[in-house]
């Protein structure tokens, strides 16, 4: 039996969840079709768990696996499901807020999305290990290009009060004892990070859990970060009991093993949902241009007053960038920096679209060859 779809009734079982009264207004339509609404907390295998008014139901993806990769089910999804079905099925996906993507490792120039309607991207570092600024800025620009109209409908237009708002969480604080210490390393990444908040914690004493657990309150929050960071750790400490499985991370460089294998949505006791994902070896960029420039605001300024304005920063004169450089004011790496993320961005959207016109040729083909077969049918009857 399908439940009755109100607004945003604290009472309603999904409102834990995060539904809404524009969710409400978005399923409507699905609604009058007897589906039940749900938002996906597990994917696994062309499965996924879902909970809905009813409960959670185990259901099948084949009816929305479609050819667009980014378009396929994942972890924080709200879906449209059959009620009546045996098994049940995922009928449709209702169009996404915001999303956090990256690229593939293969060579198919495609993304892949990790997690989807997020408010708060929480990018973990642990200080069990050395501070890796790039790796760090890289993190940065995909969560900001989410920020930046990573808010997609189902016709492909932008939602744009919907963002999804980046958080640096320095985890294991209780390896640097040393205060002055700890101020310094937030200062570093404050300065790479305009606008984001740097928030030290520790699962161990329990350090800044008290005010993060306040900010993921507010909405849906995912957890970014290699493996050894402490994720899945944070995500027990604020549950207040071990759900999610952890291992010691290794003393010589502070990695750790893929313990959590899948991506998972969590209820916090305080309020708002958690997804806690594997450990990730590579964050490739995806469209992220956007966040780049955000990330490297102070270059992007600086470029505004070089004497060219298709200034290369290389060897230009005028160039106000390199003259940052002269002076100081302005670090050699994050120019480097800036550079190799730009010239990633535009090789991964240069393949992208050589992928896209090829997909495109391809199917102009297929339905030329559809429209002769079916002209050849034609004639031979007419005949």
């Amino acid at each position: 039996m399908s439940f009755p779809i109100p607004g945003s009734s604290p009472s309603h079982p999904l409102a834990p969840y995060g539904w809404d009264d524009d969710w409400a207004a978005a399923f409507a339509p699905y609604a009058e079709q007897g589906l039940l609404p749900g938002r996906v907390v597990r994917v696994d295998r062309g499965q996924c768990d879902v909970v809905t008014p009813d409960g959670t139901v185990r259901a099948d993806t084949a009816f929305v696996v479609p050819r667009d990769p980014m378009r396929i089910v994942c972890t924080g999804d709200w879906v449209a499901v059959d009620p009546d079905g045996d098994p049940q099925f995922v009928r449709t996906l209702l169009p996404r807020r915001t999303a956090f993507v990256r690229s593939t490792s293969s060579q198919r120039s495609e993304g892949q999305v990790l997690a989807t309607n997020i408010d708060h991207i929480v990018i973990c570092v642990s200080l069990a290990a050395e501070l890796d600024l790039g790796r760090l800025e890289r993190f940065l620009a995909l969560a900001m290009s989410s920020t930046a109209g990573a808010a997609l409908l189902g016709d492909g237009t932008q939602a744009d009060r919907y963002e999804a708002h980046p958080l640096v969480l320095l985890t294991k604080a209780d390896l640097v004892p040393d205060v002055t210490t700890l101020s310094h390393l937030v200062d570093d990444i404050e300065g790479i990070a305009p606008g984001v908040q740097v928030l030290p914690v520790s699962s161990a004493t329990g350090e800044g859990t008290d005010v993060f657990g306040a900010i993921v309150a507010g909405g849906t929050s995912v957890l970014l970060g290699l493996s050894g960071a402490g994720k899945s750790t944070l995500a027990n400490t604020l549950l207040g009991e071990d759900v999610m499985d952890v291992r010691a991370a290794r003393d010589v460089d502070g990695k750790g093993r893929h313990t959590t294998t899948t991506r998972n949505l969590l209820v916090l006791p305080g309020g708002g949902t958690l997804i806690d994902t594997p450990g990730l070896r590579g964050v490739g960029l995806w469209d992220a241009e956007a966040g780049v420039g955000q990330v490297f605001s102070e270059i992007e300024d600086l470029a505004q007053q070089c004497r060219f304005h298709d200034c290369a920063h290389e060897a230009e004169p005028g160039c106000a960038v390199l003259g940052a450089i002269e002076d100081g004011t302005l670090p050699v790496r994050r120019l480097e920096s800036y550079r190799k993320l730009l010239r990633e961005n535009h090789r991964i959207a240069a393949k992208t679209d050589a992928r896209l016109r090829t997909e495109t040729l391809r199917e102009w083909k297929r339905r030329g060859a559809e429209g002769r077969a079916a002209m050849a049918v034609k004639q031979g009857r007419m005949r």
